[in-house]
């Protein structure tokens, strides 16, 4: 058996290792580490609550808006305020147009250049690749860069700037739009549509949602989506990095009528309630001191020693002592879309897959939202000083579950404790022993003679689009 070492990777967002065991040509045990500590939580304490609305969405430059909704809606809860109906649609608004870009950015600028490999030079599909995704020059990429940041135009109509927005607020957002800004806002989501139906998808998103099977989405052939389920089906990229089909969701995108995806548990085939007090934080493996707890009674303490045993910056987050994955393809089992729960416990191919369902589906609830904009109504409620009390912000960022718990005591934060989506999927071992949702899924992967960045372990990486500065904030 040979250890093997991989990292750093590019075109991951922070710092990120693999160590790998390989036996017989196959990985046969994996540990995740996160090289890099930052400590947003502890530079959080003792500060004026509202100080959470600026500090905490400096965490990401790529999930700003979703830091910033989490941490909106944990100062909402500690302080009992529920915000306007109108707020609450165009927080969830650009939420989502943060995290279709991030999907965007991810399938054409992360995870499809490496098709582009000289390893693959014999594939029938190579040179199409090399033409649609080669960095800087590909056709799709180019594509993709031009309807993302036209689609990001309705960030600064509303949110005023991105990254790092102050628009959300506990009680609502601080921009009304009027009606000629909803024009607008339609008008974009128009020529973001024909972007994803003649680029992305070669016909109606309605079409490609309407796939209920994995033969159905097999024969898909248009667009780039239809050249990466070639790629996934000569590679055979669904048996590669299977998870273990338990998956988590806090739902996304709350409206007055409740939320666009659904929140759940998705375990042993079946929806399950989500008791998110069941959530606790495990540092057997992370340098990191104090007990297995819950958020609200978690610390942030670094063991600057970093002791024998510990591999790892992350924290491993469980629920109910288990670990589970999170993302797209999570969301997607767990609202009950029947091309998602058949894909449940897939690999590569079904994470990707499931973003590409969620960037279609989440068009259509864009366009629904903002049919719904109402210029006359309120968008802001005001909102008096929390100045005791605890609350949770639950939100879906685009790589998953996202979750910011605040206790404010005597007109200061007390604690803060986020556990971001890649801290779920990279979380290392548990005092059990059990592996995070990353390691457990680059077991078996093969690794050829002489790779020292296994392309098979590359791939499996990027399936679960890491945001490693998320990961340690």
């Amino acid at each position: 058996m040979s250890r093997l070492v991989v990292g750093p990777f590019n075109r991951v967002e922070g710092d990120l290792e693999v160590h790998l065991d390989v036996e017989n040509g196959r990985v046969r045990s994996a540990e995740v580490s996160s090289p890099l500590y930052r400590g947003f939580e502890a530079m959080l304490i003792g500060r004026d609550p509202m100080d959470a609305l600026t500090i905490a969405p400096r965490i990401c430059g790529i999930c700003s808006i979703s830091q910033s909704a989490a941490a909106a809606q944990a100062l909402a809860a500690a302080g009992g305020v529920q915000p306007a109906p109108q707020g609450a649609l165009i927080a969830a608004l650009i939420q989502a147009v943060e995290n279709v870009c991030d999907h965007l950015t991810h399938f054409n600028l992360f995870f499809m250049p490496d098709f582009t490999r000289p390893c693959y030079a014999g594939r029938g599909w190579h040179r199409r690749a090399l033409d649609r995704f080669t960095p800087a020059e590909g056709g799709a990429q180019r594509a993709a860069l031009r309807a993302r940041a036209e689609l990001m135009h309705i960030l600064g109509l509303l949110a005023g700037k991105w990254p790092h927005t102050l628009a959300i607020q506990p009680g609502g957002v601080t921009r009304a739009p009027d009606e000629r800004d909803r024009t607008r806002i339609r008008a974009t989501l128009r020529a973001f549509r024909d972007y994803l139906e003649t680029t992305l998808f070669g016909a109606p998103v309605e079409e490609f949602i309407a796939l209920a099977t994995p033969a159905d989405l097999m024969r898909w052939s248009r667009g780039d989506a239809g050249l990466f389920l070639e790629i996934a089906a000569d590679l055979d990229l669904d048996t590669l990095g299977r998870g273990a089909g338990r998956y988590l969701s806090f739902g996304a995108y709350p409206l007055d009528g409740g939320p666009v995806f659904a929140p759940g548990l998705w375990q042993d085939g079946g929806l399950a309630p989500l008791d998110t007090a069941a959530i606790a934080e495990d540092l057997s493996h992370s340098w990191m001191l104090g007990p297995t707890a819950h958020p609200f009674a978690g610390d942030t303490r670094p063991d600057e020693a970093m002791r024998e045993g510990a591999y790892s910056w992350c924290k491993a987050p469980r629920l109910n002592g288990q670990p589970a994955e999170v993302g797209a393809l999570a969301r997607q089992v767990i609202d009950g879309h029947p091309l998602a729960v058949a894909l449940a416990g897939g690999g590569v191919l079904a994470r990707v897959a499931g973003r590409l369902l969620e960037l279609a589906r989440t068009q259509i609830a864009l366009e629904r939202m903002a049919g719904a904009i109402r210029p006359a109504e309120r968008f802001m409620i005001r909102t008096p000083p929390v100045r005791e009390g605890q609350g949770a912000g639950l939100v879906a960022a685009a790589r998953g579950a996202l979750g910011h718990w605040v206790r404010i005591e005597g007109d200061v934060i007390a604690s803060y404790q986020i556990i971001a989506p890649t801290t779920w999927n990279f979380s290392p071992r548990d005092a059990a022993g059990v592996p995070g949702p990353l390691e457990a899924a680059l077991v078996g992967t093969p690794v050829a003679e002489g790779e020292e960045t296994p392309i098979a372990v590359q791939h499996i990486v990027r399936s679960f689009d890491p945001c490693m500065v998320c990961t340690v904030h």
